[in-house]
């Protein structure tokens, strides 16, 4: 019972995870930019942001889920605009002084774990993803006992953070073959597709409230 509660945890918070978006377009940079290590922590982080939300959403703490659709406009926007501050830093990056400042120090993966954790925890419509995933699947009815709902949970953080090991890890296989002028441009690549992702979800956002 428990291991079928922890194999469908693990395969909802690999599936969550899995759609590249500003957090999957950060992970890529930093492999690329730092290393593989770099990207790992900052998938990490938005893996412990996941799962909080899923423990809200698994435990149904309809308090913290009605004060963020009271606010979810505010929500919307603050975590656009620490998007688009994602996006003008990684557009206007150089690779250069990336590589000479982690020969000479090093990177801090804390700072990559808590940057990304805070990019994710700031759009906390995640909480809806899994609470629409555990109301399709059945999950949460399975939960009877205290250590189901934990198994799960780990689960989740565990089927997360897998993701991120094989996204880092695909990244890092291939980059040997690629160069300063490589890495340039896909800085300039990564922060224009991470200003697109809040234009499109912005567009989304204004027209849903439109129809309201």
């Amino acid at each position: 019972m428990l291991f079928s509660l922890f194999i469908q945890g693990l395969v909802v918070g690999f599936l969550v995870s899995v759609p590249l978006g500003p957090i999957g377009v950060l992970v890529i940079q930093r492999t690329v930019n730092k290393s593989r290590n770099a990207g790992l922590f900052s998938g990490m982080g938005a893996a412990t942001s996941d799962t909080f939300y899923a423990i809200v959403a698994g435990f149904s703490l309809t308090i913290i889920i009605d004060f963020i659709r009271q606010h979810q406009m505010i929500f919307q926007v603050f975590g656009a605009l620490i998007l688009l501050t994602l996006g003008f830093y990684i557009f206007f990056k150089n690779p250069v002084h990336d590589l000479r400042r982690n020969k000479r120090r090093g990177t801090t993966h804390f700072q990559d774990y808590i940057s990304s954790f805070f990019i994710t925890v700031a759009n906390p419509l995640v909480i809806f993803v899994f609470l629409a995933v555990f109301a399709s699947s059945g999950l949460v009815l399975n939960i009877r006992e205290p250590d189901h709902a934990l198994v799960i949970i780990g689960g989740v953080f565990i089927g997360a953070c897998s993701w991120w090991f094989t996204l880092s890890g695909l990244v890092s296989l291939f980059k040997h073959r690629i160069n300063l002028r490589v890495l340039w441009w896909f800085n300039k690549s990564a922060g224009i597709m991470v200003w697109l992702f809040v234009l499109v979800t912005m567009i989304v956002v204004i027209t849903k409230n439109i129809q309201i």
